[in-house]
């Protein structure tokens, strides 16, 4: 009679001592995208630049992880996902050594360009899960890995905030912090995550990734500089049509090449091309619950007759350091939720949570309580949609093209980011306060405000559609068909337990 051989206790303190390394690297990951946001005023003060030319600061960064994700996700899944990982992180501390010691605005954007690789990680990180982790532990870890992304966003706006208070206030320790942080998750990677035991080899789709590179830049270039330049200019509208045709060429490059940077039958698979769109959707709103809360509560009350006139610090900590801590409790128990319903209901649940928080803030903006409660259930909500989609993904894809599948798709995230920022800020500049007294700069009128929550509110209900009728029913969990080579080869019945 067959037995399921038990997992030894020091294999599973390496399980999680792999999981809380990760975890880390995701939350540096997504603190790149919106460390920034809150000092763009700042650096713009410091080195004498106009908003248009500062807001390449985010700009740099976003391009940079749309042609770099990826590529880099695939080579770790051909070469090796540790050493990877390894010349991934030391590209981001010198990105951030570069961002903390320079005066310039032309080398801080070299800098941001350095850092915007370290979104490569989060895919790589997938990647080592599933080779390292046991299938009935999978769940778990990638939800606790994901769930840090959400966790970063919210923590880098804070850590910013502390970093600039005071009337002296100066960006370079904001990028020192992001050195620091980069160079104790090498250090831990180095020591703590296993050599890679499965590479599939083959050549790198070059042409592949300049072509998806080229597509990605012309289609993120005009959405998050489209409020600058104009959305009905030349220059934004000749990029969206540039965007359109290299769409074509690269789909027609890579159905050619005989070994794909990105295979297109996987790109268009169900669980995959869904999760993308979810993707989009969530990523959509977590930016729109960060800036518009931001935004709100900044406003000054005693003039626009609504918002809690908190400065940038007030803001972060008190309005969204609640639902960052929220998405990143949640996240403890996104695993749970994809084994005991699997991962299509918990994106459903994702996005029913997601849409409820979001029509509470449409509705009920005007207290500092109501606020507070909304934005943690978007960031419960974003938690578990982050938790869901890369157990999707890692359903449906074989595990040679774990990398780059979690690399798409952590691109249609920051697309769907993109677009939030482009859009809350279109939205809040479009219409204004009237008759506001002298000096004081142009605020949005508070009907903007509700126009943005409930489009955001919107996007979480396409997120369900999503998961209601464009996601088939799955009846298993995430495989993970490389076990750790440590552990004795299990019999066939056991085998089948764990799958």
């Amino acid at each position: 009679m067959s037995r399921t051989i038990a997992p030894s206790p020091g294999r599973h303190r390496r399980e999680i001592a792999v999981v809380l390394v990760l975890s880390l690297a995701a939350m540096v990951v997504s603190m790149m995208q919106t460390l920034v946001v809150p000092i763009l005023g700042l650096i713009g003060t410091s080195l004498g630049s106009s908003a248009a030319e500062v807001s390449w600061v985010t700009t740099a960064t976003l391009l940079s992880a749309a042609v770099f994700t990826p590529l880099l996700g695939r080579l770790g899944d051909q070469h090796g996902k540790k050493p990877t990982l390894i010349a991934v992180l030391v590209v981001m501390i010198a990105g951030s050594v570069l961002a903390a010691t320079t005066d310039s605005l032309l080398w801080l954007i070299v800098g941001r360009v350095l850092q915007g690789a370290a979104t490569a990680i989060f895919p790589l990180a997938l990647s080592v899960l599933r080779e390292e982790v046991s299938a009935h532990r999978l769940p778990g870890a990638m939800s606790l890995v994901s769930g840090t992304l959400a966790f970063g966003s919210g923590f880098a706006l804070v850590t910013t905030g502390l970093l600039t208070r005071g009337e002296n206030a100066d960006y370079h320790p904001v990028f020192w912090m992001a050195a620091g942080l980069a160079l104790v998750t090498l250090v831990a990677v180095v020591l703590l995550v296993p050599a890679s035991r499965t590479k599939t080899g083959g050549r790198t789709d070059i042409l592949g990734a300049l072509t998806l590179g080229l597509f990605l830049v012309l289609l993120l270039l005009p959405i998050s500089q489209g409020h600058e330049w104009g959305w009905t200019s030349a220059r934004t509208l000749g990029s969206f049509a540039g965007a359109v045709v290299m769409a074509g060429v690269w789909a027609f490059t890579e159905n050619r090449v005989r070994e794909p940077l990105v295979d297109m039958k996987m790109f268009l698979h169900r669980p995959v091309l869904f999760s993308n769109l979810a993707g989009l959707f969530v990523g959509f709103g977590m930016f729109a619950q960060f800036l518009g809360i931001s935004y709100l509560a900044q406003i000054p009350q005693d003039i626009a007759g609504y918002g809690f006139g908190a400065s940038v610090l007030r803001a972060s900590v008190e309005y969204l350091l609640p639902s960052t801590i929220a998405s990143l409790v949640v996240s403890q128990f996104g695993g749970l939720l994809i084994r005991r319903i699997g991962p299509r209901l918990t994106l459903a649940l994702s996005a029913v949570i997601g849409t409820t928080g979001f029509a509470w803030l449409a509705a009920a903006h005007s207290s500092t309580p109501s606020v507070i409660g909304a934005a943690m259930a978007v960031g419960t909500a974003i938690s578990l949609g982050y938790a869901a989609m890369p157990a999707l993904i890692v359903a449906g894809v074989p595990p040679h093209q774990t990398g780059v599948a979690n690399g798409i798709n952590s691109i249609s995230r920051s697309v769907g980011s993109s677009i939030g920022s482009a859009l809350i800020t279109t939205l809040l500049a479009s219409r204004t306060i009237e008759n506001l007294p002298a000096g004081v700069p142009p605020l949005p009128a508070e009907s903007q405000f509700t126009l943005s929550f409930t489009i955001a509110g919107a996007a979480f209900a396409f997120v369900l559609a999503i998961a209601l009728l464009g996601l088939k029913r799955q009846r298993q969990a995430p495989r993970a068909e490389h076990r750790p080579a440590a552990e004795p080869a299990p019999e066939p019945a056991a085998a089948t337990a764990a799958a």
